[in-house]
């Protein structure tokens, strides 16, 4: 087996990281692909030190730190996106995605950015800090199974949302959002009567922009290649911290996000 074929498990993965990282799809995936690239010419080498997920991701960061990844300054044109992006270092970004998205522990954050441990918790706690002074929304949940509806729920309301509603179905989703606009919305993909979340969140972003976070046990249903993708998707079963992860990142990333609506 060729080295680009041992890697291909974690490429899904990395890219949901890149596009996460850099809020942005098609700039997240022209990284992943510059560093494939480079590792497949030999331009750059996976330390053998290191396993190979971690190996992947130190030489992703090798490209991207090097490539004018980081954005200098925002101009009159950019997007909020953009502005908010400027707001957290990327180191600190960079580290709280790692840990909390990726699921790296604080060592091998360190391995991949090539800091001390102690140095990935501070990183981490400086950028939980700006993303909570951003974010104040209502939230969506479309989901069927109650007990996991509930721990969503719980999640939400810990880092102080609110909770517009709970749809066990693609019908109650659209129903929700005729009543009041969501900031954000956390899907399943199977519903409960056989209906789809994927076809929900079509429904609802037929109507206006809102970020989306897909939570299901069916990642390779929506990470196929084809656009368009999600830039944030959770596998169940999942960790708390993953969702909150996501959650800041979506909200702090959409350029079009909605406080709570009335």
């Amino acid at each position: 087996m060729g080295l680009l074929e041992r890697l291909a498990p974690h490429l899904p993965y990395m890219r949901r990281y890149a596009r996460a990282l850099t809020g942005d799809q098609a700039a997240g995936d022209a990284y992943v692909r510059a560093t494939l690239e480079a590792i497949a010419a030999g331009e750059a080498s996976l330390p053998a030190h290191l396993t190979p997920r971690v190996a992947l991701y130190q030489v992703f960061h090798t490209i991207w730190g090097g490539t004018g990844a980081r954005l200098e300054a925002p101009t009159e044109e950019a997007s909020d996106a953009a502005r908010r992006l400027l707001r957290i270092p990327p180191r600190s970004r960079q580290a709280f995605l790692l840990t909390a998205l990726e699921g790296f522990n604080p060592s091998e954050a360190g391995q991949i950015l090539n800091a001390a441990p102690g140095e990935i918790e501070a990183l981490i706690a400086e950028a939980q800090a700006e993303i909570d002074a951003e974010l104040a929304t209502q939230v969506l949940i479309i989901e069927d199974e109650p007990v996991i509806a509930a721990d969503i729920e719980a999640l939400v309301r810990e880092l102080g949302h609110e909770v517009l509603d709970v749809a066990a179905t693609r019908r109650e989703a659209v129903d929700a959002v005729d009543h009041a606009r969501p900031g954000l919305v956390l899907a399943d993909i199977q519903l409960a009567d056989g209906s789809s979340g994927i076809d929900a969140v079509k429904d609802i972003l037929g109507r206006f922009e809102v970020p989306v976070i897909f939570i299901t046990a069916f990642p390779e249903r929506l990470l196929t290649g084809e656009r368009p993708e999600p830039t944030f998707l959770i596998t169940k079963p999942f960790q708390p911290e993953t969702v909150k992860a996501a959650i800041g990142q979506a909200l702090f990333f959409h350029p079009g996000r909605a406080r709570a609506a009335a």
